[in-house]
């Protein structure tokens, strides 16, 4: 059971790092949007996550030489900072930021970020209550 929540904790816990790096990479994007032939950065973390708990078979590695089987750790699962060569930039010097688009990002960023500081307090106050219910 216990295992069960610290996991849980720990995808939370990643998530917040997740969105701190994504705050940070959208600040940089907002502070460049004038500088010629800047482009834009984006983090990827979410797709990874889905990635490595999408998996239905985990197998047990006992020794550090063995192959890992299944879903990964939380603790393997990347932050990747890449850059977005895809957005088609609408100014002549090369930038493709769009100030819209960051502002909005950063305001899902920040809730984002809210949430997951609440579920990690939850899951702390559940086990603060089965400590204290253990009397």
């Amino acid at each position: 059971m216990l295992d069960r929540i610290l996991t849980t904790t720990g995808i939370f816990e990643k998530s917040l790092d997740a969105a701190l790096l994504r705050n940070e990479v959208i600040s940089q994007n907002i502070a460049n949007v004038d500088t010629a032939g800047y482009k834009r950065k984006s983090v990827a973390f979410e797709e990874h996550l889905n990635d490595a708990t999408a998996g239905r078979i985990k197998g047990i590695r006992s020794h550090p030489k063995h192959i890992p089987v299944g879903q990964k750790n939380v603790e393997d699962i990347d932050i990747r900072v890449g850059v977005d060569e895809n957005s088609q930039s609408m100014r002549l010097d090369g930038n493709n930021v769009d100030i819209e688009r960051e502002m909005a990002e950063m305001a899902k960023n920040t809730i984002r970020y809210s949430v997951m500081a609440q579920k990690i307090s939850n899951e702390f106050s559940k086990i603060k209550s089965v400590i204290n219910e253990g009397r």
